[in-house]
């Protein structure tokens, strides 16, 4: 390499470096935490990933132009890492802007379900669902008085499977059902 190539390039460089301390004057005049506590927490993130990653750079830059392996350096773990966090920020601004209009099913399944506790059609409904019985007669569920005896009207399916019962429908209904089997053993016998 010639000379004259040289000292063009340490001009430019000098220059290059008179440029970055110029943009850099005012956030080096105020510390690093006063500027970041007037910024909103996106931008406080950024702006601390940002000065390490300068940071972690220029010891970079420093530790190749000294000769060293820098690969092999703890900084270049540290690059990593701080590229890392600029993945996660890009991330957190690509989600904020696109707001989540998904309808979660499972959710409001649960919210209507526990909204209509205490309805009486629902409870005797969810009462037949999850104890496995069928009326033995094709009507409707809704036709069922609350007044009328509902282990006359209803036979198990199975008796295998086993019930859930935690509601006060479920185990009224639970206990009709016991006692008209029990009514029903007393006939036979």
């Amino acid at each position: 390499m010639d000379s004259t190539d040289l000292i063009e390039l340490l001009d430019a460089l000098d220059d290059k470096v008179d440029e970055l301390q110029e943009a850099l004057g005012p956030m080096l005049k105020t510390p690093l935490a006063e500027t970041a506590g007037k910024l909103p927490l996106l931008d406080k993130a950024q702006l601390y990933v940002l000065t390490t990653y300068a940071i972690e750079c220029t010891l970079f830059s420093y530790l190749r132009l000294h000769g060293v392996k820098a690969k092999e350096h703890p900084v270049f773990q540290e690059l990593t890492r701080v590229k890392q966090y600029f993945e996660k920020i890009k991330a957190a601004e690509s989600s904020s802007s696109k707001p989540n209009t998904q309808l979660d099913k499972a959710a409001a399944g649960r919210f209507i379900k526990h909204a209509l506790v205490g309805n009486e059609k629902y409870d005797r409904s969810e009462a037949l669902r999850l104890s496995n019985i069928k009326p033995e007669s094709q009507g409707r569920e809704d036709q069922v008085s609350n007044k009328g005896d509902l282990a006359q009207k209803y036979v198990p399916l199975s008796r295998g499977k086993r019930r859930l019962s935690g509601t006060f429908v479920n185990q009224e209904f639970d206990r009709k059902v016991k006692n008209e089997r029990k009514k029903q053993k007393l006939a036979v016998s």
